[in-house]
């Protein structure tokens, strides 16, 4: 990411690996400052550049449609998701499932900034547990109008081994049962996969897989993510 500053601002072990949040300041730009989200030193997220994990849940809530949304948001990251949707008036509720209770302490402790700002919101609520894991039991009478999925890198490339059933038929159908008549589900990824929207066609009745292009402000190069989303 270019020279900076760099400080760990917490660490703990996890059972995903290590788990780092480190700050930066950029020497190339003077005041600006980079949270980052590792596993071991694998980067997870970084605040320098949130477009497609805002882009989830603004495309989401597009797609749907409708006011009185209830959302449904697998994996904290650094709260950018949770808070783009909470931007639409359209949303009435979020619920964000974390796997790891050490990123939830560093959230409700003000170490990640946007703490604060959601916690304020009456709209918000975080809880601890797998959402994989959640996704495959019987749904409850609640069902979700939004649920999107920003935990694994990739459909290919899991952040976790208990990830990986997902990206497959039968999970996804159980996923399927927990959302509304017309409700949706976001995958993020950074990578394509033809393989996962084919399966997706299989299951869902309406699919869209959107590139979103981005320029990378530290090497000044274009990047690419995508969004898989996909209405029941």
């Amino acid at each position: 990411m270019g020279r900076s500053n760099l400080s760990y601002l917490a660490s703990a072990a996890s059972p995903l690996g290590t788990i780092h949040l480190r700050r930066r300041e950029l020497l190339s730009q003077p005041g600006t400052v980079v949270l980052e989200l590792l596993v071991d030193q694998d980067l997870l997220m970084s605040s320098l550049s949130t477009h497609s994990e805002e882009a989830l849940a603004r495309h989401a809530v597009r797609m749907r449609a409708r006011s009185g949304l209830d959302v449904l948001i697998g994996g904290l990251g650094l709260g950018h998701t949770a808070r783009e949707a909470l931007a639409s008036e359209d949303v009435a509720r979020v619920e964000v499932i974390e796997l790891l209770p050490q990123l939830i302490d560093w959230f409700e402790s003000g170490l990640i900034p946007l703490g604060g700002q959601l916690r304020r919101d009456p709209r918000f609520t975080l809880r601890q547990g797998d959402v994989y894991r959640i996704l495959a039991e019987p749904p409850s009478a609640r069902r979700y109008d939004l649920i999107l999925i920003d935990v694994d890198h990739a459909p290919e490339e899991h952040l976790g081994n208990a990830s990986g059933s997902f990206y497959t038929e039968e999970p996804l159908r159980k996923a399927r049962e927990h959302l509304a008549p017309d409700g949706i589900l976001g995958v993020w990824s950074y990578a394509e996969s033809d393989a996962f929207a084919e399966l997706l066609r299989r299951v869902f009745r309406e699919v869209r897989v959107e590139r979103l292009r981005f320029t990378n402000p530290v090497v000044d190069e274009e990047e690419s993510n995508w969004l898989f989303l996909a209405r029941a």
